[in-house]
């Protein structure tokens, strides 16, 4: 089979490798007919990971055979593939944290790399989410909708709820990316009042603003301080997402939370660090880390049924679509801010 592989660094190809196959009796083989490229590919991208392996933890397709455990899905479904698989059976998962499952790991490694044309999946009772229907009769509009929710969705909305965003509030938004711009939807879902968008760049604002953004933040560090301080009477959010994961980044988004809020912080820290003191005094919070897919796609305002319903439309983070012959290009048009999220066209329905 075709599938992407980490060569160097910002050095991409598409080589063959072999087909998976069933290992465990709650494994499950899909044919992947859609994947992307995430943002915190990008990390590795830049800065190395072992050389000659397979990459990419987001995927829908179809279900080609499943182990004899298996009874949450049978050959021939559609399914999203969240990016964190979990045995859904432990306390951890029952809790709804089932990205920090002490059985479960992330796709991405090698063997289990979503950017190819057939992936297994460990433990897919606990995993897997079954969309309903015949993935024949969804249109190519639909299909990416339903690719948001293997990772950027879920995780912008994991941000807006870990920072508590309810009816009324003003939120602020760090990342124009595509989980920063599924954090605005996210924090417009749950009845944000004000939502402040953190961008410099046009085509990432108009989406911004077209998924529930009122406002929109261009300043930086100090400078984006006291822009939201002043925009907030000084007092600050009442919640703030962080969708980066930078030091700069998880820096302001403590400085502009209210006292008494919480920041929900999603995207993966580098370099990071906190004014524990600081944020005891004024009793800011922070929670979040790697969001539970499929918690929020079935259980938690049911993500699966609001992009079914045409409610939301986050596929639109997809701006380039690629092949798999054309991993480097998918690369680095994100790379390069030339593209919001790279789409990969593996296969037709």
């Amino acid at each position: 089979m075709k599938s992407a592989i980490y060569k160097d660094i910002k050095t991409m190809a598409c080589e063959e490798r072999p087909e998976p196959v069933l290992i465990e009796t709650d494994d499950a083989i899909i044919r992947v007919v859609r994947a992307c490229v995430c943002g915190s590919d990008l990390w590795f991208f830049r800065d190395g990971r072992e050389a000659d392996t397979q990459t990419g933890h987001e995927a829908i397709g179809v279900v080609e055979s499943v182990g004899a455990d298996v009874t949450i899905a049978k050959s021939g479904d559609f399914v999203i593939v969240p990016f964190p698989y979990s045995c859904g059976e432990c306390p951890v998962c029952k809790a709804g944290f089932e990205s920090s499952c002490p059985h479960g790991g992330y796709f991405g490694d090698e063997g289990l790399g979503c950017q190819a044309e057939y992936l297994r999946v460990p433990h897919a009772n606990g995993t897997l989410v079954v969309v309903p229907g015949d993935v024949k009769t969804f249109s190519d509009e639909k299909l990416a909708d339903l690719l948001a929710l293997s990772d950027v969705m879920p995780t912008g909305y994991h941000a807006a709820a870990s920072a508590e965003v309810k009816p009324g509030d003003t939120a602020v938004v760090f990342g124009d990316g595509a989980v920063g711009l599924c954090g605005v939807l996210s924090a417009k879902i749950r009845g944000a009042k004000r939502i402040i968008a953190m961008s410099r760049h046009a085509d990432r604002q108009a989406l911004a603003r077209e998924f529930g953004a009122t406002d929109i933040v261009e300043e930086r560090g100090d400078e984006a301080v006291a822009r939201i301080m002043e925009m907030t009477d000084g007092y600050g959010a009442d919640a703030v997402l962080e969708c980066v994961g930078s030091a700069l980044s998880n820096d302001t988004a403590m400085k502009v939370a209210r006292c008494g809020a919480i920041v929900g912080r999603v995207g993966l820290p580098h370099g990071v660090e906190a004014d524990v003191p600081g944020l005891f005094y004024r009793n800011v919070g922070l929670r979040g880390g790697p969001a539970p897919v499929r918690h929020y796609d079935t259980e938690v305002d049911h993500l699966l049924e609001l992009v079914l319903k045409g409610d939301i439309h986050p596929g639109r983070v997809f701006t380039a679509e690629f092949t798999l012959d054309d991993i480097q290009a998918a690369y680095d048009a994100m790379d390069r801010r030339e593209t919001i999220k790279s789409l990969l066209r593996v296969s037709e329905v």
